[in-house]
């Protein structure tokens, strides 16, 4: 079959293209904005892309649309689908029916931490042998790809809470119907499609719904939304993490080590952990509760968390020039900002960290987390935000931070300034949920400038 991908080159939509291509199927696709990770990775395994979404890609003739939730009415394409009545799925729903079937699935749910918590989760069990096929919102290291698709009877995903499609406005998860489910948090986020977060709770409480009496929820103990979504009802057993019962991180030493323990008892110790901050701490944790529903013993999964080096666009250093280093998160919403200047923080002690922002998410270009942008940035020492196409005055937002903070329109301009702060030792901390124009590889060219 031929599958034509509308919205491609989205982390989850390229992930289904992997997987689709794996099944056997001619894949092609599009999408407005090509950029890597995921640009680089479809090409790598033989995906034809076309730029924009013009009807004429009509003449390709595919058997069937995949249509990714990006993908508006108006969109033309999609305009010509449904006026000649040609045949389309949403993602989620081709992945449910096509792939997922009566495979032991394992979600990763919440509002921060999911592509990473998913990556570990998929980590450990393919160290432990099980194999298993993936879909994750970014490309974890060891693995090289965003997805996978093998013959074991486990499948890992990360399970968003964003909608499906222009036809579907249920939260993709609830297509997935996991056996073992992490709720790794729970906060306002998709003011776009949320009106506040009542209605997101109400979209997990669906997702609980669908869960099995023999499956598992792992679920943060701190986190008292994911409490009030289980207290609607839940007919599956339930592990907490995080919280003053259940599973347990310690504080890491000077190899990022830690102690783990459930219910007060020592179950053993993560020699070393590259992955800084006590949020993913926490996710390895879930993961191994997670993991040991699978069948994964313990000492098999804290022994696995030693080997993994994490993920692109998590903390992932793009270069060092003049002793300046320049460092890519995928960080947006405020509270991912702070446990991610926290982590870092954390690894580089006192040198300078110069925190470059682009309010780019639906939600933050919609204002309604500006108030907390000021605190979320504390640990920063200086902060460069990224200011074009805001509907709200950036500059008064991070008016508390006074002049360790700067708002530009030109992005340029911005480049200009950092590199002519940075010294030698500074941290640059690149936080963008895009290509941000590829300030990553301008930065190191002014800096080597």
């Amino acid at each position: 079959m031929h599958i034509h991908i509308l919205g491609i080159c989205g982390t989850f939509m390229g992930g289904i293209a992997l997987l689709a291509r794996a099944a056997g199927h001619r894949v092609t696709g599009c999408d407005a904005n090509v950029y890597p990770p995921m640009s680089t990775q479809l090409e790598a395994q033989g995906i034809d892309l076309v730029q924009g979404y013009d009807s004429g890609q009509l003449a390709l003739n595919p058997d069937l649309f995949v249509v990714g939730n990006a993908i508006s009415r108006g969109n033309p394409l999609l305009e010509t689908i449904l006026e000649r009545n040609l045949p389309y799925v949403s993602g989620p729903q081709w992945l449910a029916d096509n792939i997922l079937r009566g495979r032991w699935v394992l979600g990763v749910a919440g509002t921060h931490g999911k592509t990473t918590t998913t990556s570990l989760l998929a980590w450990i069990l393919d160290e432990a042998g099980l194999n298993p096929s993936f879909l994750v919102g970014g490309v974890p290291q060891g693995f090289g790809v965003s997805a996978r698709l093998t013959d074991s009877a486990f499948f890992v995903i990360e399970a968003d809470e964003y909608d499906t499609a222009f036809c579907d406005k249920r939260s993709k998860f609830v297509h997935y119907q996991p056996r073992t489910t992490i709720l790794n948090n729970l906060e306002f986020d998709h003011a776009d499609i949320f009106v506040d977060l009542a209605a997101i709770e109400t979209q997990f409480h669906h997702l609980v719904r669908t869960l099995p009496g023999n499956g598992l929820v792992v679920a943060n103990a701190r986190e008292d939304a994911l409490k009030r979504v289980l207290a609607l009802g839940c007919w599956t057993p339930v592990e907490w993490f995080n919280g003053g019962e259940g599973w347990q991180a310690g504080e890491a030493d000077a190899a990022g080590g830690f102690g783990v323990s459930l219910n007060g008892k020592n179950l053993g110790r993560v020699a070393r952990f590259d992955l800084a901050g006590a949020h993913n701490r926490a996710n390895a944790v879930a993961a191994l509760a997670a993991a040991r529903h699978a069948g994964v013993p313990v000492a098999a999964g804290l022994k696995a968390l030693e080997s993994f080096s994490g993920i692109k666009r998590r903390l992932e250093v793009r270069g060092e020039v003049r002793g300046v280093t320049v460092i890519d998160d995928f960080a947006h919403h405020p509270t991912a900002i702070r446990v991610t200047l926290e982590g870092l923080r954390q690894r580089v002690g006192k040198a300078r960290i110069l925190a470059v922002l682009e309010p780019r998410s639906n939600t933050m270009k919609l204002g309604s987390m500006k108030e907390q942008l000021p605190q979320s940035l504390a640990e920063a020492d200086e902060t460069y935000c990224y200011a074009a196409n805001l509907g709200w005055d950036a500059a008064a937002a991070l008016g508390p931070l006074g002049n360790k903070a700067r708002a530009f329109d030109d992005l340029d301009r911005l480049v200009a300034a950092v590199a002519a702060e940075a010294l030698s030792g500074d941290q640059v901390l690149v936080m963008s949920n895009g290509g941000f124009g590829g300030i990553h590889e301008k930065l190191l060219a002014a800096l080597a400038g």
